[in-house]
This record gives C-alpha cells, structure tokens and sequence, in this order.
C-alpha cells in the first residue's frame, strides 16, 4: 500500500491544477487505511477490544483511551479539540455483522443512525481506520472525512444482505423531525416499503406484535449523556421487552458529547417517569452502550430474575473514544438541540421546561437562551413563533427580554425590519445551579415591584411536578425556594453521586474522568 509522504504531496501540489488537486486528495482518501481487528467470536456478554484486538469480557473490559478526531459542528462554531479520528460501534462492522448472519433483524434508529461511506465495500473482514495525513492535507481531510459520514446504518447492512424486516423509532421519529412530546405514528419507509413501528406513540415498549418474527434488534441511537433525555429510556423498554422474548440485543454504542460530567442529583424511585427511569444523576458521565450494560447488571429490567441467566446483550465500543475529549455531531440528535452549544447547555436548561422560563423553543435559539415576556434576562429581544419542532412554544406570539447564551455573531432575527445584534456570553457547560438560582431571584425582584402597584405575580415554578420529574426529586425545588446557595445544594448531592461512581466502574467502556 501507497501512503503520500509529505515531501511528494508538495511536489504534486506544485505541479497540479486544481482540479488535478481535488482527484489526488480523493486518491488519498482512498489509500489512507490500516488493518483492523480481526474477526473474534461474539458469544460474550459485552465486545470490546485491546491494541491487540483481543475480545474481552464484560468483567475485566479493556479501557481505550486513544483520543479522537474533532467533529464539525452542526450549525454553530465551537472550539474542538485536534485529535485522532474514532470508529462509532456501527461502523465496526465485523465485530457484529456474524451475529446477524440468517438472523431477522429489526433496527431501532433514527437520524443519527450515520455512518461513514469513505469505506463503502460491503465487507465484514476487517476494520478500517485511517492513517495520519500531512500536515497540508489534514484541514481538508477532515473535511470530507465528515461530509463522508452520511450514509444510514439501514442503507449500510441492507448493502451487506443483512435481513432488515423493521424499523421502531424513538421519540421524535425515524427522521428526528417531531417535535418534543409529539406522538409519532406507525408508518412505512418509502424508500425500503419496511414498517416503522412508533416507540412514542400509542406505545413506548415493544410490543408483541411489533417482535414477532424478530431474532435480533441492533439498537443505534446518538444520546447527550443526560438522565432526562428519552433516548435512554426507550432502550430500557427495548431491552425489557426483548429479554422477556428472548430476543438478543445488539447496542452499537456512540460518544457522549457530555460525557465528562457527573453531576446532578440521583434520582429517587417514587420520581421515576419516561424522562427518567433509573436511578442515575442527572449527568452520568456514560455512553448508552454503558448504561446497557449497567440496567441489565443492576438488574433494572421488569423481567423475572431467573431471565436475566439468558440474557444476550452485546455492546460494541466507539473506537480510539476517549470520555473527556470534545465531540460534535454530525446531525442535531432532535429537533431542538441543533448546534454544540445546544448539547451543552441542554442539562442547565432544560430545568426551565419546568418553569414560566422560555429557553428558547419556537425561536432560532432553542436552547441557547433564557427569557421571559415580563421578566428581563437580557436586553435582546427574540420573537416566539411556533414551528415544525416547537408546534405550541411556551410564550407563542411574544417578544422574550432574553439572555442568549451565544458566541455568534450579528444575525438577523426571522420576521425582522433590521438587524439586532446577539451580544457574546461565557457559555455555561454542565449543571449550573446558579443559574437556576438566578432566575428564581429575577422573577422575586420582580414580583415585589410588581405586587407594590397592584399587579399579578408571575409564578416560577409554573410545572412544579415536571420540575420534580426531571430533577428526579423535589428537594432540589425545594432548595432554590429556601435560598441554598449553589455550593449548598451541590453537596447535597455528593454522597449519592459518590455511590453512583462507583457502583458504574463495572460497566463503564472508556477511561474513565474520576
């Protein structure tokens, strides 16, 4: 195999025309690959490898720490980390490709289910990884490395003669485009005539029907590293449903863009809902090929315990991942979450959901803001229009006071005359109490001046039950009422979060942040 040194790339530069250029960097593309793993028997509870490519069982998992090549964002620029590329689970085709052989698969999916096409031959023998390139190449490698991880893993096994039969779809649908709370209905894929049986609709669990005929279910989902987003929780209900049918369980596992976290309260049974099942911090620091493991070690399922003997789950690692390096997707993981800021400050944020708070829905900044019509968080002032991922956003048909947490530059907002400038703030990352703790002040001051004239208060905790649900206990609520200080509220929830970090040692894939 060819590999372009640097001295003859310039040499070549020098003597191509542009168009000669780009065939070159195609050819390069092309050549740019190692041997992978070879190919290991799967019968294990849990894959994963070592440098050597040995398999390894669940009980003494190998940790890969190679750091990872940085992702483009989605549609806002972040800072990102320069480093190796990595190999998502579903890209690792030999080490689950046999177990699907003569076997009736069904695919739990939905948008962020890509994988890469720059190794488009159907093959299950090896791995492909990618040398490192010149210094004068890599921009441009990595540019196209990205727009090359756009293929689906449907239209991927059905090019390998897998036997696809059905689809089931999350929250928000097969193609990610409801919106929050939106019920998704059963349908056909136009472009493979498969069913697409709803798991957010008259559903969130499997049911028999939708498992007959079925052997396998390869589950490849993108999450955000938080307790309340629903992804985590229809993998429960996949894996309840197929152990009780004895149906194996593949979980093809992908990075968590929060993923170097830890943090929040553990959530208490008697709060336990859809958006959060188990009991786990807010941010838990885990992949969902993790979790998988941890709810069928810790035996959460709602399965008779003599079921839990034959289980069949396999988890197949990211490769060269590392949990605190940085990771932009390469597609919004719903409809409302569109760029890395999003992502991030997705756990502080989404608290507000709870409140008469408007992050965002309904305008271009979905969970980049805070804001209220009455309340001022900031002097920006941002429409709130219904759209296709926010049908009935709270405030609809007002202008927000809010505080934008952006580093974008001027834009103009949709359905202006002029041109209104989004000022620059220190974005929050993880679980920030302050804020919180800030905003409940803004509506107090406000309620004092308010309540001097007559007027009518406006209520904080305007769901305080969802508030309760997503904290996963009611104390936190109850702390920023009584005036805890951050510092205060944070140590509350260090005895549980101790325990929680060591009871996940065992099942955790990747190096981990502790």
């Amino acid at each position: 195999m060819k590999v372009l040194t640097p001295v003859k790339v310039n040499k070549v530069f020098r003597r191509l025309t542009s168009s000669a250029f780009i065939a070159v960097l195609s050819l390069a593309l092309i050549s740019l690959s190692l041997n992978g793993c070879a190919q290991q028997s799967l019968s294990t509870h849990v894959y994963t490898s070592d440098s050597d490519g040995n398999a390894k069982r669940s009980a003494s998992i190998e940790k890969e720490s190679t750091s990872i090549e940085k992702q483009p964002t989605l549609r806002a620029k972040q800072p990102v980390s320069s480093t190796k590329q990595f190999t998502v689970g579903a890209e690792r085709y030999s080490k689950y490709l046999p177990l699907l052989e003569g076997k009736r698969v069904s695919l739990v999916v939905n948008q962020s289910a890509l994988v890469s096409t720059r190794n488009a031959s159907p093959s299950n023998k090896t791995e492909h990884g990618e040398a490192e390139p010149s210094n004068r190449l890599k921009a441009q490698l990595d540019k196209t490395r990205t727009s090359q991880r756009n293929q689906h893993l449907l239209d991927a096994l059905l090019q390998r003669s897998v036997n696809v039969v059905s689809i089931m779809s999350p929250e928000h649908g097969f193609r990610g485009e409801k919106g929050a709370g939106e019920k998704v209905d059963s349908n056909i894929d136009a472009k493979t005539g498969l069913p697409i049986h709803s798991l957010y609709g008259a559903t969130k669990k499997p049911t028999s029907n939708m498992l007959d005929g079925i052997d396998v279910i390869v589950f490849d989902i993108q999450d955000v590293g938080v307790r309340f987003y629903t992804y985590l929780s229809t993998l429960h209900y996949v894996l309840e449903a197929a152990f009780a049918r004895d149906i194996d369980v593949i979980v093809l596992d992908r990075p968590n863009p929060n993923g170097r976290y830890v943090d929040g309260p553990v959530l208490q049974p008697e709060f336990s809902s859809f958006i959060g099942m188990h009991p786990i911090p807010v941010l838990h620091g885990m992949t969902l090929g993790e979790l998988a493991q941890m709810i069928v070690g810790e035996q959460w399922l709602d399965i008779d315990a003599s079921s839990y003997n034959n289980v069949k789950l396999t988890v197949v690692p990211v490769k060269d991942y590392q949990r605190t390096a940085h990771y932009s997707l390469p597609v919004p993981p719903s409809p409302n979450l569109p760029n890395d800021l999003s992502i991030l400050l997705y756990p502080t944020l989404c608290f507000f959901e709870g409140t008469d708070v408007s992050i965002g829905r309904g305008t271009d900044f979905p969970f980049q803001l805070i804001g209220h019509p009455l309340v001022k968080f900031g002097k920006t002032q941002v429409p709130v229009n219904a759209n296709n991922a926010a049908p009935h956003p709270k405030h609809e048909n007002t202008l927000l006071n809010a505080h934008v947490f952006t580093n974008a530059n001027p834009v103009i907002l949709e359905g202006s005359d002029s041109k209104q400038t989004i000022h620059s703030y220190s974005p929050i990352s993880g679980l920030d109490i302050a804020t919180l703790i800030d905003a409940y002040s803004r509506f107090s001051e406000y309620n004092k001046v308010i309540s001097a004239s007559g007027d009518s208060e406006e209520t904080f905790f305007s769901r305080p039950d969802f508030f309760d649900k997503l904290a996963g206990t009611d104390a936190l609520r109850f702390q920023i009422q009584t005036g805890k200080t951050p510092a205060e509220i944070r140590q509350s929830w260090q005895k549980n979060l101790n325990k929680f970090r060591e009871k996940r040692k065992a099942y955790l894939l990747y190096e981990d942040t502790d």
